[in-house]
Formats: C-alpha cells, sequence, structure tokens
C-alpha cells in the first residue's frame, strides 16, 4: 500500500492495549522495584516509550497498558510523558489489575488481562483491537499490518517474523498458505522432524528477498489484531494466554492470517537480551535507529543540561543528558541520565541506568559521614560487562566484573544474571569493595 493510502487509512477505528507483563522475573532485579514496561532503555527512554510511539508514529492515539506488579514506577512516567490534546479522544491510560467484589484474581495471562478489562474496552468505539506487548524493541507502523487485516478479510492478525532454527525453538511457530492464512501453529517446538515440517519454503524466501541462505520460520511476535465482533465471543472461556491457548484454537475455526515484518525485532525479555540490545546501540551501525525522525521515539521530557566531558577517552558510546564525566576511559558504554563518572575510571561493556536526580552538598556530606560514597561512579573504578540500575552509589576504587563467578547468583550487594553483573537500584557500593 502507497504512504498516501496508508495516511487515507481510519485509524480511529482502533483500540490499542499494550500488555505490561507478569512480575518480569526473567528481568529481575531490573524489575525488583518497577512493572517490566518501566525498565529504563538506552540511557533516557523506558521500555514501554517503544510500542506508544509506534502507536503515535502510526495515528492510534488511544492506549491502554495493561499492568499488575510494581506499577508505581509507570505510573509516574506515563503521566508526565504522554499528554495530548484535550480537544481530541486520544490518550494513554494504566489499568493496573484490581480486586473487585466479582473478582478477586489478578491477571493471569494476556487474554486474561483483557477478558477482565473487556467491558471497558467495550465502552469504546472501535472497530479493530490491536494487542502490543511492552518488553519488545522495534520500530513498525501498524497501519501496514491493519491495512492487510481489513483487505484479507482477516478475523484475526498475527505479526510474524522470520527466525533462524536455532531461535524458533522459543517461538510459537507459524505454518502458512500461499494468502497468508495460518493453517498451523506450533508452540516451541523442539522436535528436529516437526521443525523440518514448518521451514519456509526456498521460493518464499526468494520471493521475499530473503537471501541469507539460511533456513527461515516464522515466529510470533506476539503482536494480534482481533476484529471487535471476534473478541467477546474467543473470551468466553477460562483460556488464559493468546499464544499458548487462544490463536492455535482459534485457527480451526475463524481466518487467522500472518502479517510478516521483517525489520528489525528483538524480544527483552531476559538480562541477556537487555543487555546485548542496549549494547548494540553503541555501534556505529545499530541495528534499531534511534536517530531515526522519520518515526522518532518518545519520552518524557527533563530539561536537562547538556553532558560535560572532563578530558575523558570515550569509544563507541552513547552518553545521555545531564551527565558528569571526569577523566575516565568510558568503550561500549551506555550512560544514562545524570550519571557522574570519576577520573581514572574505566567502563567497558557497562549499561548505566543513571540517576532520578541530582545530589545536594547536603546530602553528599552527610554520605561521607556515614562511610558511603555519592550518587554514581567513584574514581579509580574499573567495571566490565555489568548493569549498574538507578540511583546506585559506588565508591573509589571498586572492581566489577564477572570473570570467575557463576553464571547466576545472588549477593547482599549484587545479582549476577546470564553472566551479567547487576548493581541493584540504590545500592551502596563502599570504596575498595571486588566484585
Amino acid at each position: 500500500m502507497t504512504p498516501s493510502g496508508r495516511q487515507s487509512l481510519n485509524t480511529s477505528n482502533v483500540l490499542s492495549v499494550i500488555m505490561g507483563g507478569g512480575q518480569g522475573t526473567r528481568l529481575f532485579p531490573l524489575t525488583k522495584d518497577r512493572a517490566k514496561p518501566a525498565v529504563p532503555l538506552a540511557g533516557k527512554y523506558r521500555l514501554v516509550d517503544i510500542p506508544i510511539s509506534n502507536c503515535i508514529n502510526s495515528g492510534l492515539r488511544r492506549i491502554y497498558i495493561l499492568t499488575q506488579f510494581n506499577s508505581a514506577s509507570l505510573h509516574g512516567h506515563i503521566s508526565r510523558t504522554y499528554k495530548f490534546d484535550q480537544f481530541t479522544s486520544g490518550f494513554v491510560e494504566i489499568l493496573a489489575a484490581q480486586q473487585t467484589l466479582t473478582n478477586t484474581s489478578w491477571y493471569e495471562g494476556t487474554a486474561d488481562a483483557v477478558r477482565k478489562n473487556l467491558i471497558h474496552f467495550l465502552n469504546h468505539d472501535f472497530q479493530y483491537l490491536l494487542i502490543l506487548s511492552g518488553d519488545q524493541l522495534y520500530r513498525m507502523d501498524y497501519r501496514k499490518m491493519i491495512a492487510q487485516h481489513a483487505e484479507s478479510g482477516a478475523d484475526i492478525t498475527v505479526a510474524t517474523i522470520p527466525v533462524s532454527r536455532k531461535e524458533a525453538q522459543s517461538f510459537g511457530i507459524m505454518q502458512i498458505s500461499e494468502d497468508c492464512c495460518i493453517k498451523r501453529f506450533v508452540e516451541k517446538p523442539k522436535d528436529p522432524a516437526v521443525l523440518d515440517s514448518l521451514r519456509l519454503p526456498k521460493d518464499w524466501l526468494e520471493k521475499n528477498e530473503i537471501k541469507d541462505g539460511e533456513e527461515k520460520f516464522l515466529g510470533s511476535m506476539g503482536i494480534y489484531i482481533f476484529n471487535r465482533a471476534l473478541i467477546e465471543k474467543l473470551l468466553d472461556n477460562p483460556l488464559s494466554d493468546f499464544g499458548k491457548h487462544i490463536i492455535p484454537h482459534a485457527i480451526n475455526t475463524h481466518r487467522v492470517c500472518s502479517y510478516i515484518f521483517q525489520g528489525y525485532w528483538e524480544d527483552i525479555g531476559t538480562i541477556r537480551s537487555f543487555f546485548e540490545a542496549n549494547l548494540d546501540l553503541v555501534t556505529e551501525l545499530p541495528r534499531f535507529n534511534f536517530f531515526d525522525m522519520s518515526a522518532p521515539i518518545f519520552s518524557r521530557p527533563r530539561f536537562l543540561p547538556g553532558s560535560k566531558i572532563n578530558g575523558a577517552e570515550i569509544e563507541h558510546a552513547l552518553i545521555s543528558d545531564g551527565c558528569i564525566i571526569n577523566h575516565a576511559h568510558i568503550k561500549n558504554t551506555i550512560i544514562g541520565l545524570r550519571t557522574v563518572v570519576g577520573a581514572g575510571t574505566e567502563l567497558n561493556r557497562v549499561v548505566t541506568l543513571g540517576s532520578d536526580f541530582y545530589e545536594s552538598l547536603e546530602s553528599i556530606a552527610k554520605h561521607e559521614r556515614e562511610g558511603q560514597p555519592r550518587i554514581g561512579i567513584g574514581a579509580n573504578c574499573k567495571i566490565e560487562n555489568a548493569i549498574i540500575d538507578k540511583n546506585a552509589r559506588i565508591g573509589d576504587n571498586v572492581k566489577i566484573s564477572p570473570a570467575g563467578k557463576p553464571e547466576n547468583t545472588d549477593h547482599e550487594l549484587y545479582f549476577i544474571r546470564d553472566g551479567i553483573v547487576i548493581i541493584p537500584k540504590n545500592a551502596v557500593i563502599p570504596s575498595g569493595t571486588v566484585i
């Protein structure tokens, strides 16, 4: 469809719902004090900014976010960031799980979360319900998917992406017909024979200009469009999850189609995927481009000063607003908002999430009297393969590295997940500590 065709598409008949996820255990300890969509990303954003920005750039301005764990930080971010013109019908609102006189349970899955808010959604005038995930990094014009959904006469459309054989074992894999209708769905197939039967044909790969030589499979992205007339019927049962239950059942009874997306897409569901997706942003040609102003990623305007660099050596790094970096050595690192880095410190493959505020002189003096460092990273530290969460206090001469340690471990000062050291939010690491 041409750009002008996409612009003429009626986006006012779409209601968008972003799934906030459960406890986010695979992203712990980053989700210890915040909901998964509120986890900081790329120095100055939050994960939830990605699907919301995709919606805004696609002309979709009625957006709900469903969450139930540690939602205070997410509420604060949404209320300070997304304020639409009062003369339009646009909104971004959070619907947190709540106990009522008729329902005392939490959300038990994606479908259950929508079911428990369905009466609320049906009060709106919409034709299509767009279901999105709150923990993925990608840029998509949803108008293309909506247009295909309408033109194909689909009851449900599932966004899919070509993945490798190894990746396919972690996805719901689709098998499609010539007209892109889904005729088979297998959740996380491991059997080589089953995988062979789900492989995309070579002529399909050639037709879609996929020429990397690898065999490909169609993996579900967890992005769905449902017709309004159908969603109530599909949820009139105790099934709890769209990907595991609702979609596989619907394939046998309704027209379920695949929308094939071929751009960059990353599911940021684990510490390793979060870490690697962030570090990819500091490369010269990152796979996700935050500098693409044709479809910008929005976030909270903070009105911070430009970062101050006092003679540091910096190679492949992303420096956020409001930082003070002294004579440090920084390589392959993301420096989050308001981060202070001391002289002589070496950072290599580090993701710092920054600070929520600038510490006052009185606070710095008070903590010094108590034997605690100021917020930020002190002097002469050496840190590698680590995530430093917000407001951490790291003293002078601290060494942090996962080398020689277990892949996963818990300590009173730090955590290790997927071979990456995580210094949790508000942690205090005394001077001279070796981790």
